[in-house]
This record gives C-alpha cells, structure tokens and sequence, in this order.
C-alpha cells in the first residue's frame, strides 16, 4: 500500500467534538438508570486526517459515528464542523451540511437497487443541484476501477464492485469528511485489502478527511490515530 499523507492541511480542527454523551431508556433497568451508550467524549480531528474508531461490539462507535453526522442527536455535548455546531441547526439544516461537506460508505453498501451504478453515483450530485453530475459520476466511477459497469444494477455487481460504488457515490460531491461504517466488514479478505487502498488513494489524492469505525486492525494500524472506544468512553487515544 502506498503511504498515506501525513502532511495535513490545517492545524485548525475541522471536527471538533465537546463533551459527548447519548442515553436512552434501559428497558431492562429501573427507569430512573439511563443506558449510557457514548458518554462524555471529547476529541478534535484535523483537516486530512484518517481516524479509526475501535472497540468491542456494543461500545458505541457506530452511535458515535452518527452522531458526527447529525443522524443522531446526544443528550447533552457538541459536534462542532468547520466551528458551527451542527445541533444548534434544525433537521433540514444538518441534512443541508451533510450534502454539502460529508460522504458516508456503510458496511451494506445501502445502493439504490432500482438504479444504475451511474445513476447511484449521480444521485447525492443531483441532489445539491450539481449541473455536470454524469460526466462527474462518470470519472469518479473511472478512478474506482468501474467504468465499464455504469448501466449495472447493483444486484448484477460481486461485493467489491458494490462497495466501490459506495466510495464513488460517497467521494463524487467532494466531501470534506467521509464516515465510513465497517467499509470491509462484509468483503473478503483480498478484496478488504483492494478497498482499503482505494480509500487511502482517495485521501491523498482529494485530501478528504476520513472517519473509519472498523474491527479490522490491519486497517486501524495504517491510520494516522486511533480512538478507543469501550463501554461508550473514550480511552487514551493511541497512534497509529
């Protein structure tokens, strides 16, 4: 794999979390006793950056990682993006944010099954009114390795294929930050490897920041820092 970029763009946060916390009613307790999911956590991440968020099942890092996103709201704490806190927005504004500066790959890759791969890739371009959205959905499903299977459906595309899908449609509005939920969870090992790379190809080449919740630490070793999670805190954060 090449080497990543360690040169990063800013010493300005670009996401800057505050005081963190999600709880929700524990239904196997008494209704006084709130399950903690994500409690109390603070951290900053730099423009360029690649973080992994690690830890057991069950500690909390894909509620975290929604609520990077704002498709979670925390009981209490702050997600601050480019300083503008992004609770402090109504729905319709965080969703604005999020078409406007993030990108999301999940571990289901989550295609649309009644479009085409070009038409998966146009659509997030098409919807914050991008004129160019073909040709664009078309070089970026070039650089993933796709350029001969725009008129796929994605039922007719092997695992891999789907999950390149996912990072083209998630890297074709140039994000600032892309959150990527388990991205090799459901690959095998080789083609793991190949997506691996292409997200960190991507990285360097559009300088976008990445946000990794993975159980794969070969992956987790490669990136700039970790985060640990476990029973919803975050531990001392180690490097990479």
């Amino acid at each position: 794999m090449s080497e990543i970029n360690t040169k990063l763009q800013s010493d300005v946060p670009l996401l800057e979390v505050q005081s963190l916390t999600k709880q929700v009613a524990d239904l196997n307790l008494d209704a006084n006793e709130p399950l903690v999911i994500v409690n109390d956590i603070h951290f900053a991440i730099k423009s360029g950056e690649i973080i992994a968020i690690v830890g057991p099942s069950g500690s909390g890092k894909s509620t975290l990682l929604g609520l990077l996103a704002g498709l979670d709201t925390p009981t209490k704490g702050k997600v601050l993006v480019d300083g503008q806190d992004i609770f402090r927005l109504n729905e319709d504004g965080r969703a604005l944010l999020r078409a406007q500066k993030m990108g999301f790959v999940f571990q289901s890759f989550q295609l649309l099954p009644a479009f085409t791969t070009l038409e998966n890739v146009m659509l997030p371009l098409e919807i914050i009114g991008v004129a160019d959205a073909e040709p664009i959905a078309r070089r970026v499903l070039e650089r993933v390795g796709l350029g001969r299977r725009l008129q796929h459906y994605p039922q007719q595309l092997s695992g891999g294929e789907q999950q390149r899908v996912a990072i083209a449609r998630a890297f074709a509005p140039s994000p600032r930050i892309l959150l990527a939920d388990e991205p090799t969870g459901n690959l095998d090992r080789h083609t793991g490897q190949q997506i691996i790379e292409l997200l960190f190809e991507l990285n360097q080449e559009k300088g976008t920041t990445l946000i990794l919740v993975t159980h794969d630490m070969s992956l987790a070793k490669k990136c700039h820092r970790l985060l640990q999670l476990e029973g919803g805190q975050l531990q001392t954060p180690a490097t990479a």
